[in-house]
């Protein structure tokens, strides 16, 4: 049983002792803990935090374990009740909030839930901030409302709708494109608020032929809820039964994505961000940012361009602090999230469905052809699980043994980095495992690189 702390925000297994799981105590402290925090950071007495929730089954008790704690502290509420991690985020910002909590462990298996804490411009705090907000939580100094001081708390289930009105304003976003390619798509909703917000934007993009699988909302996912080639082998079957254009995943809070090619090929999850980008940057050519997790494939695009690619440590708020920084045009993680801060700066699946679909649309081509068109980049993805904690400087100080005439890049764990692969070994922020990735023009290097480091974090 787990209870992680991080960047990523407080993140646990359902049940057990409190202080090594998410249970209720853990929930009411942490919640705390943030409302506090947000009234310091704002210089308010009464604020307001908007909330929502994925569809797993834990999910309604701990919204209302969450509302009614924030209720006690002074603080209102608006609850968008079943809602995407990307719909909060713009809920933030436009109803000019000074935070909000998404209760939702995204990837992580229907046992695990968290909250994602937001900050008044709706993105994910910096770790500097987390910090703070954890220091108050180990203080304990919460000072709780008077009977005439609670706070109110509001439902609002429009949002997921305001979220797609917002996406098909986009200037990019090619309705009549991709009405005319009359695409017929097989979507898996991993039985979450996907289900309730996809078909809406396909319709409204001018999508007739769909078909959604795993599409009831109780949160009992059908697989393994990280969409990854070995858990959508369903949807790809799927995709070639019903001679369907392309497949959709996302992950049950709707901020990753990926597609399955009309041949029952894997588009890859990497290869999401890189076609997006492709499409922004031949309209409006601009910058990237990427982490360092993700493929070089988005750096040779955009120097295609002849714009500039830069890396940011893994880590939402951590690739959008570097794309404000560059002034990128798109950016994202190699994990199937699209950030695109035209509309809003935080990983979002429905603005990448939307522009995905304009691109293949406008390029008239098969998914396949359009996958074909990048760069060959293979990319070997492993983990390893752990308990307790791991001296990773051990492992770094190994690594740069090993690998001393080559480039090293410790901003996030350990990369080794060539002119034509790269490996990296790091700390998950969202399991107890280490996670390392290599990539390299060969799938056969690219598994060697990783085995090669993977011997190194076991031997430490």
């Amino acid at each position: 049983m787990t209870l992680i702390k991080s960047i990523s925000g407080i993140r646990g297994t359902i049940g057990g002792k409190a202080g090594e799981n998410l249970t209720p105590v853990d929930i009411v402290k942490f919640t705390s803990a943030f409302g506090v925090w947000l009234k310091i950071r704002s210089g308010k007495k009464r604020i307001r935090v908007v909330t929502g929730r994925d569809a797993r089954s834990s999910g309604r008790m701990i919204s209302g374990i969450v509302n009614s704690t924030l209720q006690t502290l002074g603080v209102d509420v608006l609850d968008l009740g079943l809602a995407t991690t990307p719909t909060v985020e713009i809920a933030v910002q436009d109803t000019k909030s000074d935070g909000g909590i998404i209760i939702t462990a995204s990837h992580n298996p229907a046992g695990w839930n968290a909250l994602k804490l937001l900050n008044e411009k709706g993105e994910f705090l910096t770790a500097e901030e987390g910090k703070h907000m954890l220091e108050i939580s180990d203080s304990g100094d919460f000072v709780y409302a008077g009977n005439d001081e609670t706070g109110e708390i509001i439902s609002d289930n429009s949002w997921n709708k305001k979220h797609i009105e917002k996406i098909l304003g986009l200037n990019l976003v090619n309705k009549n494109a991709i009405k005319r390619a009359d695409c017929k798509i097989v979507v898996d909703c991993i039985n979450s608020v996907g289900s309730l917000v996809i078909p809406e934007l396909l319709e409204r993009l001018g999508v007739k032929r769909y078909m959604l699988i795993n599409d009831i909302p109780d949160g009992n996912f059908a697989h393994n809820p990280e969409p990854l080639p070995d858990n959508i082998t369903e949807l790809a079957e799927r995709v070639v039964d019903e001679k369907a254009n392309l497949g959709i995943i996302v992950d049950p809070d709707v901020d990753r994505l990926a597609f399955v090619c009309e041949n029952g090929d894997m588009f890859g999850e990497e290869y999401t961000l890189v076609a997006v980008a492709d499409y922004v940057l031949s309209n409006t050519p601009g910058n990237t940012v990427s982490n360092m997790s993700s493929s070089r494939a988005l750096r040779d695009v955009t120097l295609r361009y002849g714009k500039h690619h830069y890396v940011s440590p893994v880590g939402e708020i951590n690739v959008i602090m570097e794309m404000k920084k560059r002034a990128a045009v798109i950016g994202g993680e190699g994990n199937g999230g699209v950030i695109y801060p035209e509309l809003h700066y935080g990983r979002d699946a429905l603005v990448g469905i939307a522009l995905f679909l304009s691109h293949l649309a406008t390029k008239k081509i098969k998914c396949s052809e359009l996958k074909n068109s990048y760069p060959h980049y293979f990319i070997a993805k492993n983990k390893i699980s752990i308990e307790g904690k791991v001296d990773f400087e051990r492992v770094k100080k190994k690594v740069r043994e090993t690998f001393k005439n080559h480039k090293i890049d410790e901003r996030d764990g350990i990369l080794v980095e060539a002119d034509k692969w790269w490996i990296q070994a790091r700390p998950s922020n969202t399991e107890p495992i280490v996670r390392v990735y290599a990539e390299s023009q060969t799938r056969e290097q690219a598994e060697q690189l990783a085995l090669q480091m993977m011997e190194i974090v076991k031997n430490v």
